[in-house]
């Protein structure tokens, strides 16, 4: 069972083994109203009856009932339901949610590491991930080595006995690389490291790192998870243990989730099972065509039989995603043209929603890494990455056709 709320209550066990049931039933607590859709619990604090009652409001951590940046009903429901989907066990794992997916790494790392603690990570991650890794850290005193992620030799090197956090993210963005979960989650637990996978690219759906051994997993809810485009979320998932010992830095760090983002979550979720399968099978069906067009170098997407890593795809995803990383044969000009020659895509930070984004990889890089970071990130100038929405499969690839055209 999930953490007590208020009144004893608690937040039902999901035993459903199906994804379509995890994803359209939300948890609920024993004896609550009627109402299909959750309520909005809109309320900053919540009132005790008595001196006793708020003294127990007040020591228990996440209190669903106390003051909402410890908890809320709402809060309560989703972790559940996203520790059922990760395939976490409601008796031993739990979950946090955060106001953003950089809130829930920020939480992971700050909450985890001290002055004189070492980081094995990816020499590519999300940029907030990447920011935080070259830039915040070291201003702590935390030292972190960086890795080609799909060099095991070179994870093996750089873990050691005095490592303290083991950071992965699989597919990445935005080359659409891959990290062997299973394989470097074994050498963390080897050395005593406490090894987190960010999960944002596959969705729960399409992988589960927990099942491979990792012992974290964070997701930025924004993208597959909230689906539509309209809400900032993050979430850090795994052993109770873990995320008791992340509680107090997320007290301190105050990037709470609204309830209104919360309940616009739940609604995300309910839905997550169909939109990923037509995420999964139409990014699949376009990046085979692409891969076939002469205007095309090469298309990076794990379903692909052309994808270095896809055996590896295979073995640890359920399916593919949605994001695809598209070479336009040229260089940075012909890609240019063809991003902005798309008119169904929106160039639009973000993904994993239900309408297709496009962004011209190295120009939206280009703000935050010189070109040296960014070849050695391997972002190359002709790189465009595509998440492929839930529009007709027919009208994306007339769209993507004209445009390279264009290009």
């Amino acid at each position: 069972m999930m953490r007590s709320s208020s009144n004893d209550q608690t937040v039902a066990t999901m035993t459903q083994a199906n994804p379509e049931t995890l994803c359209a039933q939300p948890p609920r607590a024993p004896g609550e109203a009627s109402s299909l859709v959750p309520p909005i619990v809109y309320s900053a604090t919540f009132a005790a009856r008595d001196a006793q009652e708020f003294a127990a409001m007040a020591s228990q951590p996440r209190h669903a009932r106390y003051y909402t940046r410890y908890g809320n009903p709402l809060h309560e429901q989703v972790a559940a339901q996203l520790v059922a989907l990760e395939g976490g066990d409601a008796g031993t794992h739990d979950a946090l949610l955060a106001a953003s997916g950089m809130g829930a790494v920020s939480l992971v790392m700050l909450g985890l590491l001290k002055a004189g603690d070492h980081v094995v990570a990816q020499t590519n991650h999300y940029m907030g991930t990447a920011k935080h890794l070259s830039e915040l850290l070291p201003r702590f005193g935390v030292r972190a080595t960086l890795v080609d992620q799909t060099d095991l030799a070179a994870w093996e090197r750089a873990i050691a006995p005095g490592t303290r956090l083991v950071v992965m993210e699989t597919p990445v963005n935005p080359t659409c690389a891959l990290t062997d979960l299973a394989a470097v989650a074994r050498l963390a637990r080897a050395a005593g490291a406490i090894s987190v996978c960010d999960n944002t690219f596959a969705c729960p759906l399409n992988q589960q790192p927990l099942a491979l051994g990792v012992d974290l997993v964070v997701h930025s809810a924004t993208k597959y998870l909230g689906g539509h485009h309209d809400l900032t979320a993050g979430a850090v998932i795994g052993a109770r243990a873990l995320i008791d010992a992340l509680w107090p830095t997320q007290i301190c760090l105050g990037a709470t989730l609204s309830p209104m983002d919360a309940w616009l979550l739940l609604r995300g979720v309910r839905t997550l099972a169909l939109r990923v399968r037509q995420h999964n099978a139409s990014a699949l069906e376009l990046a085979r065509w692409l891969e076939q067009q002469p205007q095309v170098e090469r298309v990076f997407y794990p379903g692909l039989e052309s994808h270095p890593q896809h055996a590896l795809a295979r073995r640890q995803m359920n399916g593919f995603g949605g994001v695809m990383n598209i070479l336009v044969r040229g260089g940075y000009e012909p890609a240019s043209r063809f991003v902005h020659a798309l008119t169904l895509p929106r160039q639009a930070v973000s993904l994993g929603g239900v309408e297709s984004l496009v962004v011209h990889a190295a120009a939206m890089w280009r703000g935050t890494m010189n070109d040296e970071q960014m070849r050695v990130a391997g972002i190359a100038p002709n790189a465009v990455r595509l998440s492929v929405g839930i529009e007709g499969v027919e009208d994306l690839r007339a769209d993507l056709a004209q445009a390279l055209q264009a290009a």
